[in-house]
């Protein structure tokens, strides 16, 4: 087993603490450290810790700002475009979706367009957390090119995730899909390189443009789109309604400044979506229930249907219970950069 388990609360402060150490303020780091947790929380640990010391770096280095300048350039009735200030990408895509709740809540939809953003880890986080407030959330981004469109053998552009949140039954847990526009995401292949798992074919292309099941040369070459065209397609859509809209970099002008990872001055899209405004929370809710349900029920006998985000939820409990699991290589890269663990 090559796990050490960390308490929840205990992970959650110590990474607010090393961003308290490079300058971030008390309350945006206890954000960014919740939302950076939760990701190996609820089982996906290529979106979570392990992003710290590249967080760090980038502070410590004027990259991202410890002390962003976030405000509103622009309001529409329920619309408005947020500058993020390259800040620390978690805690000001939340502030992103709080203006969009909030809208929705006053018009029925709220639309907030978050410009000059960092790598805000998991979309997940966001269309939840919408979800949790009674909403229907959805955002995306845009991001440094890690993937071929349909048709090249390089990578040209960025694995753009949509996430979409919907309220259920239990307010607490609600569905959430997350969805990279690849097969597999970078992020992914990265988690199955260093757990030594064998890559299916058809995650990706090497650095000369041939297919292939290396995790290493995927990751020097390029993730390849879901079903050809339609991720390659999504990912454009993408890329048009978060860059194009807010008259911001694409990700390839992006990866020109900053080739890290890191996405300054990526643009983020969030939607929610005020149920009263149309059926009503409650009768969703139940709808949402009996579609569930039927699923559930005709799944037939080899396989059991599985709402999205329900394994998430299922890891969450377990963690919170036993610790939260992170891999050796983790640890040992947290502690380089200074996190007693």
């Amino acid at each position: 087993m090559n796990d050490i388990r960390i308490p929840h609360d205990v992970l959650c402060k110590r990474v607010a603490n090393a961003l308290g150490a490079c300058g971030v303020a008390a309350d945006r780091a206890e954000a960014e450290a919740a939302i950076m947790v939760e990701a190996d929380l609820f089982g996906t640990p290529s979106h979570g810790v392990r992003m710290l010391p590249g967080l760090l770096a980038a502070l410590r280095q004027g990259r991202a700002k410890a002390m962003p300048h976030v405000h509103k350039v622009r309001e529409f009735a329920a619309c408005a475009v947020l500058d993020c200030d390259n800040g620390p990408g978690r805690s000001t895509a939340m502030q992103a979706m709080e203006i969009a709740i909030d809208n929705a809540e006053r018009f029925g939809v709220g639309i907030c367009l978050a410009q000059h953003t960092t790598h805000w880890g998991r979309a997940h986080a966001y269309a939840m957390r919408a979800a949790q407030r009674g909403m229907i959330g959805l955002c995306t981004t845009n991001a440094m090119p890690t993937m071929a469109a349909f048709g090249a053998r390089r990578a040209v552009i960025g694995n753009n995730p949509l996430a979409i949140g919907i309220p259920s039954a239990d307010m607490e847990a609600p569905i959430v899909l997350d969805m990279a526009m690849s097969q597999a995401a970078v992020g992914k292949v990265n988690t199955w390189l260093r757990e030594g798992h064998a890559l299916p074919q058809g995650w990706g292309l090497d650095a000369d443009g041939n297919p292939s099941n290396d995790a290493k040369a995927i990751l020097a070459g390029a993730v390849l789109p879901m079903g050809g065209h339609k991720g390659s397609g999504l990912a454009m859509m993408m890329e048009i309604m978060t860059a194009a809209l807010a008259g911001g970099l694409f990700g390839f002008e992006m990866v020109c400044n900053d080739a890290s990872g890191l996405d300054p001055d990526a643009t983020k899209f969030f939607l929610a979506i005020n149920p009263e405004a149309f059926g009503g929370s409650e009768k969703l809710r139940e709808r949402v229930s009996s579609l569930v349900g039927y699923l559930q029920e005709n799944s037939g006998e080899r396989e059991t249907f599985l709402w999205p985000g329900q394994r998430g939820w299922e890891a969450r409990h377990r963690n919170l219970a036993d610790g939260v699991p992170l891999h050796i290589e983790i640890v040992e890269q947290l502690r380089a950069v200074g996190l007693a663990l």
